[in-house]
């Protein structure tokens, strides 16, 4: 019989040392017909993903239909960021309290973040994109494929080079992997080239953006990247 272990938010994980397995997801993907395109952003704590769906907020906002569902276990400080740096109509901003570890509420019981999602598709009803940004989590949290449709993880510079070979279904998995602050790399004694290639090996072919958001607040290489998901 497998370990187990719990998280003090009611339910318990097998232990498996795969870096690139994922729990079962417990959802089937809905159909994607009349309703928004739907990406996640995960990833560890202060990694950087609320400034990225700000910096995608302003690189797309005037081109794309889109909203914003944000997740903090206790707070809406992430959405209340958006709403005052003023990157979309504070209306297009949904604010998710999960009481718990954030996979809760991406992965393991969605109710409350689809809920956020068809409110703002009833809202606005020509969206064509939906961001779903996640509370800080670890390297394993996984959107559901019931809830997201691709899912973007971001880790940052801080966490030091290991991070990418570390593994873990974030870092594996994930449709697109950013590494963020690389503009301070040099701080933290990060070598860039040994984080790039360990992302890469860990990886295979799906794809790496590195990118810093001091130096290109726009974000172009990853609105790009959504540019494409959405033309299919």
């Amino acid at each position: 019989m497998p370990a187990e272990h719990g998280h003090g938010h009611g339910h318990v994980h097998p232990v498996n040392f795969d870096p690139t397995a994922t729990e079962p997801d417990r959802y089937e993907a809905p159909p994607s017909r009349g309703r928004a395109f739907r990406i996640g952003i995960g990833g560890p704590v202060g990694s950087g993903k609320i400034a990225l769906t700000a910096a995608l907020c302003r690189a797309l906002g005037n081109e794309i239909d889109l909203a914003v569902v944000t997740d903090d276990i206790y707070t809406t400080e992430d959405a209340d960021f958006l709403r005052k740096a003023g990157v979309l109509d504070p209306a297009r901003i949904e604010a998710v309290q999960t009481g718990a570890c954030p996979h809760t509420a991406i992965r393991d019981d969605i109710t409350a973040n689809v809920d956020a999602v068809e409110r703002l598709e009833e809202r606005f009803p020509g969206l064509e994109l939906v961001i779903i940004e996640s509370g800080g989590d670890n390297l394993t949290a996984v959107f559901s494929r019931g809830l997201a449709d691709s899912q973007i993880f971001v880790v940052d510079v801080a966490g030091g080079d290991k991070v990418p070979r570390k593994g873990g279904p974030g870092v594996t998995t994930a449709d697109l992997l950013v590494i963020n602050k690389i503009d301070i790399a040099h701080l933290v004694n990060a070598d860039m080239d040994v984080m790039t290639s360990d992302a890469r090996r860990m990886r295979g072919e799906l794809p790496v953006i590195t990118q810093s958001l001091v130096r290109t607040p726009d974000a172009p290489d990853v609105a790009a990247w959504v540019r494409k998901q959405l033309a299919g």
